[in-house]
C-alpha cells in the first residue's frame, strides 16, 4: 500500500511543480463547461401528456367496448383483447375505463369458461 501511495505522489508530483498549483497539460474532462445549460419548457410536457390522455380514452373505449361484446359473443376471445387493450388504456393514462374493460373482460372470461359450460 505504501508503495501505491508513493508512486500516486510521484505521479502528482511529476505534473505539477508545487502541490496546489493548477495542472497545465489540459487532460481533465471540461465538458461541463462548454456545453450549454438544458432549457426545460414545461409546455411541450403538458401538450404530449394530454395527446397520451386522449389516445388513452380511445384505447379505453375501445378496451370497454370488447370487453362488453365478450359478455355475448365468444368470451375467450374478446373478453382476452379487452384486457390486454385495457391495460393499455390504463398505461396511456385512461385509469378508469382501462380498470372497468379489465374487470369485465376477466369476469366474461370467468363466466364463458366456468359457468356457461353447465348450461
Amino acid at each position: 500500500m505504501a508503495d501505491q501511495e508513493r508512486s500516486n505522489e510521484e505521479y502528482d508530483l511529476r505534473h505539477s511543480e508545487r502541490i496546489g498549483e493548477a495542472n497545465t497539460d489540459y487532460t481533465e474532462e471540461t465538458s461541463a463547461e462548454i456545453a450549454a445549460p438544458g432549457v426545460y419548457d414545461r409546455r411541450i410536457d403538458r401538450e404530449e401528456e394530454s395527446e397520451t390522455v386522449a389516445a388513452g380514452r380511445g384505447v379505453g373505449y375501445a378496451a370497454l367496448a370488447l370487453s362488453i361484446l365478450s359478455l355475448f359473443v365468444l368470451p375467450v376471445l374478446f373478453g382476452a383483447t379487452g384486457i390486454v387493450l385495457g391495460f393499455i388504456a390504463r398505461r396511456r393514462g385512461s385509469e378508469s375505463l382501462g380498470g372497468w374493460a379489465i374487470g369485465i373482460g376477466a369476469i366474461s372470461i370467468i363466466v364463458g369458461m366456468f359457468v356457461l359450460p353447465f348450461f
